[in-house]
């Protein structure tokens, strides 16, 4: 058997209990699938035989997954980077969000006693809901993408169930991808997310939901995005973005709060050699209002001014939020690789030298028998 006719690869997701995810396949017909009994197995001191390469081969794959190997981290140092920069932008936008949560707060209270109209904050019998998926432009992400076209798959089946009418808004190329592949799901407008969120983006999303939500098209909006959580957790969260709550909470389809209090940072530094991760956390200061507080304008129009801006904000929350949790997905999914290539070379290379040592022992071998044959 030559390297050509054996496939190996390396995992970016372990799946071996034994701590080891690389696996190597024998796979004589590359279009032929695998049987129930041909599965996978790791390369350990007993099964290092299997590979029959020669060794001009088993070097070539040497290199190839040391370069594997270079590509890998390197992709892991940059969405490290990004990560970071992501975070920064998500807490920097936290007081602003704040501030107009408090603003809210208090014109509401001042509103209470009062009977106003306000079409954002106005509730409906739901006879049709807009359904806004965030995912992600790339791959190489684990899970990242999977995960959150799953969770809209399954709020999907739930609103059939519930006999309401549904249409979808998909922001990300990979949920472009997929909601083309499927015509059976109406989609109302695909969106294309950039490099790094700006209000400018979220405005087009906050101006389609706006203009579908005011006509009466659809009787609520709702959000789907990653949440943000740490480096190696991320929690797919579905919160209804219209009708907005006139206290400006965020909340999701079942009432609880996604809004966290705290932020927390996570500082990636090298100890010992070795990449680790501090975290801290962040906790917002804002302004605390007057209960006293006295409006020149018409706290109505004031409200018909804030909602719309307050909308937008929650929109590019969730845009950034998501944007941290795919980079962290990509950084952990490299992360893996690289440590998949790491034993993969080591496997190869003690083939490669239990290999170079039998074929020095045999040319040994022979000499020794032709000198004895010629006493």
């Amino acid at each position: 058997m030559s390297c050509s006719n054996l496939t190996m690869w390396v995992s970016s997701k372990p799946s071996l209990s034994d701590g080891s995810s690389l696996s190597f396949r024998s796979v004589l017909n590359p279009f032929q699938l695998p049987s129930q009994n041909s599965s996978s197995f790791s390369l350990s001191r007993s099964s290092a035989t299997q590979i029959q390469c020669g060794l001009r081969e088993l070097r070539d794959r040497i290199d190839s997954v040391k370069n594997t190997q270079k590509i890998t981290e390197a992709m892991k140092l940059v969405a490290a980077a990004k990560v970071r920069r992501a975070q920064e932008a998500v807490v920097n936008g936290r007081p602003f969000s704040e501030t107009l949560v408090e603003v809210l707060y208090n014109i509401n209270e001042q509103l209470s006693t009062e009977d106003i109209d306000v079409p954002l904050t106005k509730a409906r019998p739901v006879k049709k809901v807009a359904l806004v998926v965030c995912t992600g432009d790339r791959g190489l992400c684990g899970a990242f993408n999977n995960n959150i076209i799953k969770k809209a798959e399954a709020r999907i089946a739930e609103l059939k169930d519930l006999g309401l009418d549904y249409t979808v808004i998909s922001v990300g190329k990979k949920g472009n991808t997929y909601f083309l592949r499927r015509p059976y799901i109406p989609v109302d407008r695909f969106l294309e997310g950039g490099s790094l969120p700006t209000a400018k983006e979220a405005q087009t999303i906050a101006d389609d939901v706006f203009s579908l939500f005011v006509s009466e098209e659809v009787d609520k909006v709702e959000l789907l995005y990653t949440k943000f959580v740490s480096l190696v957790k991320s929690d797919q969260v579905i919160h209804t973005l219209l009708p907005l709550s006139p206290k400006g909470e965020i909340c999701d389809v079942n009432g609880n709060c996604v809004d966290a209090a705290e932020d927390e940072f996570f500082r990636l530094t090298t100890k010992e050699g070795k990449l680790t991760v501090e975290r801290d956390s962040v906790r917002t200061e804002t302004a605390d209002f007057s209960p006293i507080l006295q409006f020149e304008q018409d706290p109505v129009q004031i409200l018909d001014a804030l909602l719309p801006l307050y909308l937008n904000s929650q929109i590019l929350r969730a845009l950034q939020e998501s944007l941290a949790s795919e980079l962290a997905a990509r950084m952990s999914a490299m992360s893996s690789a690289s440590d998949n290539a790491v034993e993969l070379k080591k496997t190869l290379s003690t083939v490669y030298n239990r290999q170079r040592q039998a074929k020095i022992t045999g040319e040994i071998l022979e000499i020794v028998a032709g000198a004895n044959a010629l006493v």
